[in-house]
């Protein structure tokens, strides 16, 4: 996983309207860059309606919120849509931003091992800093936690 006071890797990958977004793009604003496993999971759903909540708290502050997850752009459509989350979803289909980042990797469910999506969020400065990791989040109240930290 990327370190704490090390630069962000700037990546390019598309948005739930299709639309291809740089973390680039963002520089000049703090950004709350948060990796998650799955749209409309109990755990994910919980983590991102927390985001939604908070977010005019967020705004306030000049920060923008990315969340990132290996569904595809329709799925995190049908998402925003759902639980009505103002902010950007951003669709890593070939988890090529989670190795970037170093969030992707073993798991396991019920006895079973598999490969995925390492819930843990960053905190990027305005110049493009982690500022803080926040690794093996726990979905519910992990938004304030973060806003504490602002």
């Amino acid at each position: 996983m990327l370190n704490e006071n090390s630069f962000a890797p700037d990546f390019t990958i598309f948005d739930e309207t299709g639309k291809a977004r740089s973390l680039s793009e963002f520089k000049g604003q703090e950004v709350v860059l948060y990796f998650y496993p799955k749209d409309d999971t109990p755990g994910c759903t919980t983590e991102a309606c927390n985001f939604r909540d908070d977010f005019s708290e967020y705004e306030k502050a000049g920060v923008v919120i990315l969340g990132v997850s290996p569904d595809s752009p329709k799925s995190h459509a049908k998402f925003k849509e759902k639980h009505l989350l103002p902010f950007t979803l951003l669709a890593d289909e070939d988890h090529k931003v989670c190795e970037l980042f170093g969030v992707w990797g073993k798991k396991s469910m019920y006895g079973r091992e598999y490969e995925g999506v390492l819930r843990t969020t960053f905190l990027i400065s305005k110049e493009g800093m982690i500022k803080k990791a926040f690794e093996n989040v726990k979905p519910a109240g992990h938004s304030k936690d973060i806003l504490a930290l602002l």
